[in-house]
């Protein structure tokens, strides 16, 4: 058995004896309450993941756990699509919703912004704050659903920068329920495409008018209007279908 998935934030390779931060040691010792010898699996971001051992450190220190490093996989579960979520902020619990499902999903990249209609603010400070925790929370979800390049969790205090953040997108499109046209049904021809979603109440005339100049045009889901929290996920769940991802 491969056992659970934790993250860390330094170099790996076969045979090494590594210190396990205090974080990912209280989490398989205190919440997992696994044992010396017990299987994991470890990844950095840089590629792949390795397999591992539980090991008794040979100084023992209070909290100090260690791992030896077994393997290597060159596994990727990344998505062939890079898709990029522009979210309007909302809710904290919305935003913590999407980010999570977006990393399962198979997004690539996230960016939470400020919208006028926005019922949630933040401030610099709070931003930091929420970053980190959006941090967290990403990291969370690779560990959970095998991915093994953490998802980049962006902030933007307005629209407009959101949108040029995403700017190397091939296909750019800022969801809107009055639009003409939906997603395509071909598999589509392009390699990065950036989807930008509104708040609550949706983006205004000026916004729409803002993505407009970005080069972001409007589509709509289908006949139903959805939730904030949902039409993200909806949309980048079905760019990832129609290119074959769940195939």
């Amino acid at each position: 058995m491969a056992g659970p998935r934790f993250f860390v934030e330094q170099p790996l390779s076969v045979d090494a004896r590594i210190r396990l931060p205090a974080s990912v040691a209280h989490h398989a010792r205190t919440v997992l309450r696994l044992r010396d010898g017990d299987p994991i699996v470890l990844f950095n971001g840089a590629g792949g993941e390795y397999h591992a051992r539980l090991a008794a450190a040979r100084i023992a220190k209070p909290g100090e756990v260690h791992a030896e490093v077994t393997a290597f996989d060159p596994v990727e579960r990344e998505a062939r699509l890079h898709i990029t979520l522009i979210q309007a902020q909302a809710s904290a619990d919305k935003i913590d919703w999407v980010i999570e499902k977006a990393v399962e999903i198979g997004v690539a990249r996230v960016i939470v912004t400020g919208a006028s209609r926005s019922t949630a603010r933040l401030d610099e400070a709070r931003r930091e704050r929420r970053l980190q925790h959006w941090h967290e929370l990403a990291i969370a979800a690779c560990c959970q659903c095998g991915r093994n390049r953490p998802v980049p969790v962006l902030a933007a205090a307005s629209l407009a920068s959101a949108l040029a953040q995403a700017g190397d997108a091939d296909l750019k499109w800022i969801l809107d329920p009055a639009a003409a046209v939906g997603l395509p049904a071909a598999p589509l021809p392009a390699q990065r495409v950036a989807i930008a979603v509104g708040p609550e109440g949706g983006f205004d005339a000026a916004e729409l008018g803002v993505a407009a100049q970005a080069g972001f045009s409007p589509i709509a889901l289908g006949a139903r209007v959805l939730r904030t929290e949902t039409a993200g996920l909806a949309a980048a769940a079905a760019c990832l279908a129609i290119n074959g991802e769940f195939s």
